[in-house]
């Protein structure tokens, strides 16, 4: 059986991890697997060399969820598509409500390299970013785009350290609002509380060294950040967006709050630093979970087998435009927010 996968990004984000994982498991199962990469893009640097690399620079990155929705040219070619895959129910539920039929989607829940994650060394944070020896770290890991919602994190902050003033706040990742949320850290003279160090390649390991994690997103596709958390055994807070539920069960695996409602985030963040049996129970909770249901491992044999249903079957041509043969066997992934061809889940 043999797969193209498509992600032009320059960045890495988490739907660049799920395309590596998918690429990798794929061939370890004896699959051919072809992968079309940006050719500075993060992603061809990770997965190396290989005749099965295809550099591709676009002038811009594919979007499907906006070509979906406002293009009919694009709208028509996804009738070409024999399934969707999507990374969460929350994004096939989303398809189902564009119009597509629910026999052409199903849902492969994105996956978590769970060796790999072990085998990352633990970086002690207190000791890389200068933090007091014992102040309790609460991370959080995710572009620096809207979505992710690290102002109403970083608002929440300032109602947090009112009331636990060792506490300090790390958001990894880098983006468009790196400024806005710098000048919003000022406003609120949370400048020794909340750091903003970039893009960092030792995620996993910084991780290790949080004492709760938080993803304050608005919308989510699934939220591949959460998966390694959960991997870490780290207690986890975040919001009722998109497929976070379907990862994250309230007071069993984390603790989950409305989007944008900054108070109950931030009283949920106290309750969790608070309370260290809480902290040690969300945690092993989240590790068995992500470990019986969310390991890439399982992404990757789901995915083998609706690419192997599909194998021998043909898409109904479409008679609007006969002139055009009909597309076999494309399955892409779309979720809401930025999306490029190929498997990708909901918005890294």
């Amino acid at each position: 059986m043999f797969s193209l996968h498509i992600d032009t990004a320059r960045t890495w984000r988490g739907g660049q991890n799920q395309v590596r994982l998918t690429i990798s498991g794929l061939r370890a199962l004896g699959h051919r697997a072809a992968l079309v990469a940006h050719p500075d893009g993060e992603l061809r640097r990770r997965v190396g060399e290989g005749q099965e690399l295809i550099p591709l620079a676009p002038r811009s990155e594919l979007d499907l969820t906006t070509a979906w929705r406002h293009n009919a040219f694009s709208r028509w070619k996804h009738r070409q598509v024999d399934c969707f895959i999507a990374a969460s129910d929350a994004i096939r539920q989303i398809l189902i409500a564009d119009g597509i039929a629910p026999a052409r989607t199903v849902t492969v829940h994105e996956g978590v390299d769970l060796d790999g994650v072990a085998a990352a060394g633990r970086v002690d944070v207190h000791e890389t970013f200068w933090l007091p020896h014992h102040a309790p770290v609460v991370g959080n890991v995710a572009a620096l785009v809207p979505h992710k919602g690290q102002r109403y994190l970083i608002d929440a902050a300032h109602l947090v350290v009112q009331q636990m003033p060792d506490v300090r706040f790390i958001i990894l990742g880098e983006g468009e609002l790196r400024e806005p949320l710098e000048r919003l850290i000022r406003e609120h003279h949370l400048e020794k509380h909340v750091l903003l160090p970039g893009f960092r390649t030792d995620v996993i390991g910084c991780m290790k060294s949080f004492d709760l994690f938080v993803m304050s997103s608005v919308t989510e596709g699934l939220g591949t950040s959460l998966l390694d958390a959960m991997a870490c055994a780290r207690p986890i807070v975040a919001t009722r967006a998109g497929g976070i539920p379907e990862i994250v069960e309230d007071d069993v695996t984390g603790l989950l709050v409305p989007p944008r409602d900054v108070v109950a985030l931030s009283q949920a963040i106290v309750r969790a630093l608070s309370d260290e049996p809480l902290r040690a129970r969300l945690g092993a909770a989240g590790f068995a979970r992500v470990s019986e249901r969310f390991s890439a491992g399982q992404m990757v044999t789901a995915t083998a087998r609706v690419y192997g249903r599909l194998a021998g079957t043909g898409h109904a041509a479409d008679n609007s435009r006969p002139d055009v043969p009909p597309s076999r066997h494309v399955h892409p992934r779309p979720g809401p927010g930025p999306r490029r061809g190929g498997r990708a889940g909901g918005p890294g």
